[in-house]
């Protein structure tokens, strides 16, 4: 392979994961090493050579992994990989690899790819987890297996936090916060003897009004419901299913004598066992050819949240999934007009902001994007952006995603603009901020590009922040408007409700919860120069910058993750009873229990608020 050769394959190397990591000298040489081999649909599989197996990745193309019966197992497109299952496994190969459009592969030969397994652990890491997750993947594809080969053994956490017997209630309590585990199992001399979950220190010790030094084993749950490492995945559900738990220890029953256990699994965990269905789905969406074919698979969308919730699914993963998908219909319906109006007449960025910015959509999102180009536009690149950006805009509402109220969207001839635009327009929020004005444009500072050079994103979001940070006067504006709503409580801690009228409509859990905690991480994230955009992130990062200590940090991510999936769940309920999906709760469903935990979150809020004003407002 000459130079000319040589060099695209080591672009496409260092923007691929796992080489992404790796130095420039380290991936020429695997460049070099590299074969190119071309597949043409018309050959329907690919040939195998049982005498000299390879590492393949797709430069570009399509293909699906089946078994011998012809059942799906896999798909993989650009980037991705196949042919590592027997590398790593040594067997021959029996899966069929069908070709779904003309394609472009690399070839890594085996003693390249033990070579590099050797000498880079996390290459090594990197198709071992891949392996892992094919194994637990495959089970999604096949109802059979799930039912009847399945061990509950490739899902469960191997190493499982524990806690004695005769540790205290506050001991536990700080092994779960900082081992960010919602259970633990209890041993008394290396026997199980319990488990402890969230459920039963609210019940059992806070709901009872019980001090943190009473002993584990008089608030955990004794003899717990368990299962055997050689059960069934389809075992595990069904257990879990009908005693009403999300926390199934499995345990050692080779030695009768006592109850040993190896290992946990979660609802979430089986979840995920059961399969890769976001990253299906995003294949789907990968591979439609026109708008008709994508509004019928982004029927899927629904269902798949309402899967996540019903799986009990941590509100922070539900947002970052519905989120990719949203980002992968943008990126094809990009893709696929272009295919109809021809190359762009320069570069651009397709700019998301609000909740798919922050990566934490849920149920009845709506559209706020924008567009940003490199260059000042001519008339030509006017009309071309136009019908671009009117063709997209439509197709994501067709597709569920309604347009913008407040038309903050690209169509808007308003918010297509070159670097040089959006600079000067952020520089005016920034430089000269007005209330009214700062209010508008708050879901702008948390703003992602999904499609387009991350250079030209990078060019406006480093000026940005450069402007914002340690900017008083910007900072107490920001901070000002974020503090015009309130939590929903009134006197006696009682829940402020909305009404419409005469009508009750409930706790806004959005506007008045999550919504609140999404303008404090950003007031602090802005002050700090902090390029993170997702919330929760956001508070990790000031935490770990120690703008925000430890203690405050964890209770607000905690409240924001709570409120987040109370919202989640009872928009579940509401979808099951039949009911206008919103972001009102009626404090009439919930226990006494949880309206405590509801509002002591509400709390944290208003404490952060309170932190916030003093920070940023003591001077105005």
């Amino acid at each position: 392979m000459n130079a000319s050769e040589l060099q695209p394959v080591v672009q496409f190397l260092t923007s691929t994961a796992p080489f992404d990591t790796f130095s420039e000298e380290f991936i020429r040489r695997c460049a070099k090493a590299v074969i190119i081999g071309y597949y043409s649909k018309a050959s329907g599989f690919v040939q195998f050579d049982a005498e000299a197996p390879k590492l393949y990745l797709v430069r570009s193309g399509a293909f699906e992994v089946r078994d011998p019966e012809g059942v799906l197992l896999d798909r993989v497109a650009e980037g991705e990989f196949f042919g590592f299952s027997t590398l790593l496994s040594g067997e021959k190969v029996v899966n069929r690899v069908a070709i779904l459009e003309d394609s472009l592969v690399y070839h890594f030969p085996q003693a390249l790819f033990d070579q590099l397994r050797s000498e880079s652990r996390h290459f090594d890491k990197f198709f071992t987890r891949a392996f892992a997750k094919r194994l637990r993947h495959e089970a999604r594809f096949k109802a059979k297996d799930l039912a009847t080969t399945s061990r509950i053994s490739t899902l469960m956490s191997s190493s499982p936090i524990t806690i004695d017997a005769h540790a205290t209630v506050t001991q536990a309590a700080l092994l779960m916060r900082n081992s960010r585990v919602s259970s633990l199992l209890v041993t008394d001399n290396h026997k199980l003897v319990g488990i402890l979950t969230d459920k039963d220190l609210r019940n059992r010790v806070l709901a009872s009004g019980l001090d943190g030094q009473i002993a584990v084993h008089q608030a955990m749950t004794t003899s717990p419901i368990s299962i055997s490492s050689n059960a069934l995945i389809f075992e595990a559900m069904l257990l879990m299913s009908e005693h009403n738990i999300h926390h199934l220890p499995i345990i050692d029953e080779q030695n009768t004598d006592e109850v040993k256990a190896i290992g946990m699994v979660t609802s979430t965990d089986i979840l995920r066992g059961q399969g890769s269905q976001p990253l299906l789905l995003i294949g789907e969406i990968e591979r439609q050819r026109d708008l008709a074919s994508l509004i019928s698979v982004s029927k899927q969308i629904p269902v798949l949240l309402q899967n996540l919730i019903s799986a009990d699914a941590r509100a922070e993963e539900i947002g970052r999934v519905l989120t990719s998908v949203t980002d992968a219909l943008t990126r094809r319906l990009i893709v696929l007009n272009q295919q109809i109006l021809g190359e762009a007449p320069m570069a651009f960025c397709w700019l998301t902001f609000g909740s798919q910015g922050r990566q934490d959509q849920a149920a009845c999102s709506d559209q706020d994007n924008g567009l940003l180009v490199a260059e000042e536009m001519d008339d030509f690149a006017k009309g071309y952006f136009d019908a671009l950006t009117h063709a997209v805009c439509a197709g994501l509402d067709q597709c569920g995603y309604m347009f913008c109220p407040g038309n903050i969207m690209a169509q808007n001839p308003k918010w297509r603009m070159s670097l040089n635009q959006w600079q000067k327009v952020f520089e005016k929020w920034v430089i000269t901020p007005e209330p009214k004005a700062l209010m508008h444009a708050s879901i702008f500072f948390d703003m992602r590009s999904v499609y387009g050079p991350q250079s030209l994103f990078d060019a406006l979001q480093d000026k940005v922040l450069a402007q914002t940070k340690d900017n008083d006067i910007f900072l107490a504006g920001m901070a000002g408007n974020s503090l015009i709503e309130s939590p929903p409580l009134g006197f006696f801690r009682k829940f402020v409700l909305e009404r419409d009228g005469s009508e009750v409509k409930g706790i806004d859990l959005k506007h008045k919860g999550n919504a609140l905690i999404n303008d404090i991480a950003r007031v602090y994230a802005l002050s700090a120069g902090i390029r993170e955009v997702n919330t929760a992130k956001r508070i990790r990062a000031l935490m770990d910058a120690n703008i925000l200590n430890r203690k405050d940090a964890l209770n607000l991510a905690d409240a924001h993750e709570f409120i987040a999936h109370m919202r989640l769940s009872n928009q579940g309920y509401q979808h099951t009873q039949g009911l206008k999906i919103s972001n009102y709760l009626l404090p009439g469903h919930l226990s006494s229990l949880v309206r405590h935990q509801l509002r002591d979150a509400f709390k944290v809020v208003h404490d952060a608020q309170s932190g916030m004003k003093m920070k940023f407002m003591r001077s105005f």
